[in-house]
């Protein structure tokens, strides 16, 4: 990740105080994103739907929708394989301010399907002060101005047109860390039901009905490694009680107003599995909460870096059950190095990936935002794939 993780983590145990990095020093793109913040007024409380904004002009008909069917994705009855990256940003906080640049997703997304890759995961929203999705001091939603609609309109109208799928990212435990402007904003949104309420009524409903008629916006993160949210003091070590009561709200709505798919992005295994610390995204634990049988998560997107192999095992030589997930629905790694230093190569991790049932691999990162690599670095292990299953990377043309 893109960030200097400290976590506290109980294994066997024993209380272990520990400090990791993922790809390296990152911290200079989180200064300067700091910097941004402060120096970022937050507007006059206004109009927070979209209503007033036409609605985005698609041309997909529903043959290129993904859906499910046991623990494999499909597309028009045909297999698919995440073939991924993520692309996280290209301008910090692109959505909603003056950092969208058409331009570089434009080329970026067919620069990406040349390599023959299907899908890219997009943070819609990196931190507190977004310019474009405000909170009021008590958590409930201030006000979304149009250019965010408007920015994510046309990035949604470009995957469609690279067939790029996007897994889009709502929110990143950068919300909440205490060195952001706003962040009580967004722990008071997890720690009031009537808050949580407002976020998910006005800002998940709204994004996703008006996205669903867009077969590439392939599934919906509710948050970026909640797990820091939970372990980190400068976070706030909020309980998955209420992490996963938004999470619960959200994926309810989002399963009753559309038919995209939702996950969560969770940065390790520990707190995705009943093998470890608990299963804190399970439809179990989700239902408990909300008492909805809607709440659930449609497939998981565990994260994985080599720091995690001496705790929590190696995933890619092995299948999701083997790495202590649930198998009965599809799982996918949501992140993993683009410079691979885990003893295998990128390649070998997403050829292990193919073979052992996983249903795809997204690396870190196709734009180089930090020091985890780029495309170069993807480009040979994605080729790969389309040379073992074209089939399941373009089910499309199948």
């Amino acid at each position: 990740m893109k960030t200097i993780k400290k976590i506290t983590a109980l294994f066997t145990a024993v209380m272990m105080m520990m400090s990791f990095s993922a790809c390296g020093n990152t911290e200079d793109t989180a200064e300067t994103a700091a910097e941004t913040e402060s120096q970022t007024e937050a507007p006059a409380e206004g109009d927070a739907s979209s209503e007033g904004l036409s609605a985005p002009v698609f041309t997909s008909d529903g043959s290129a929708k993904v859906t499910i069917e046991g623990n494999t994705f499909l597309v028009g009855g045909n297999e698919l394989w995440i073939n991924g990256v993520n692309t996280p940003w290209d301008n910090w906080n692109d959505f909603g301010s003056n950092n969208f640049d058409a331009d570089f997703w434009d080329s970026h997304f067919a620069e990406l399907e040349e390599a023959g890759i299907n899908a890219s995961r997009v943070w819609i929203n990196c931190s507190p002060s977004m310019n474009g999705v405000w909170l009021k001091s008590t958590g409930e939603v201030k006000s979304i101005n149009d250019k965010h609609w408007q920015d994510v309109d046309t990035l949604m109208q470009i995957a469609e047109k690279h067939h790029i799928y996007i897994m889009a990212t709502l929110i990143s435990f950068d919300h909440f860390k205490d060195s952001n402007t706003g962040y009580d904003s967004w722990r008071a949104m997890l720690n009031s039901d009537e808050a949580s309420d407002s976020f998910v009524n006005e800002y998940v409903i709204p994004f996703c009905e008006r996205y669903d008629s867009c077969d590439y916006l392939w599934s919906i993160d509710l948050c970026n490694e909640p797990d820091w949210i939970k372990e980190n003091a400068e976070c706030g070590q909020i309980g998955f009680d209420r992490i996963s009561n938004y999470f619960a709200k959200a994926a309810a709505a989002i399963h009753e107003h559309s038919d995209i798919l939702v996950t969560v992005g969770m940065g390790m295994v520990k707190y995705n599995s009943d093998g470890y610390d608990g299963n804190y995204v399970s439809d179990e634990f989700l239902q408990s909460l909300s008492g909805n049988e809607n709440s659930y998560l449609d497939f998981y997107s565990t994260h994985y870096y080599s720091w995690q192999k001496s705790y929590m095992g190696f995933p890619f030589d092995g299948d999701p059950e083997a790495f202590k997930l649930d198998g009965s629905k599809p799982c996918v790694i949501g992140e993993t190095s683009a410079n691979a230093d885990s003893g295998w190569t990128l390649t070998e991790e997403y050829e292990g990936a193919l073979n052992n049932g996983w249903q795809g691999v997204m690396a870190w990162t196709s734009n180089g935002v930090d020091d985890c690599g780029d495309l170069s670095y993807i480009k040979p292990a994605a080729a790969r794939i389309m040379e073992l299953a074209p089939e399941k990377v373009h089910p499309w043309e199948s």
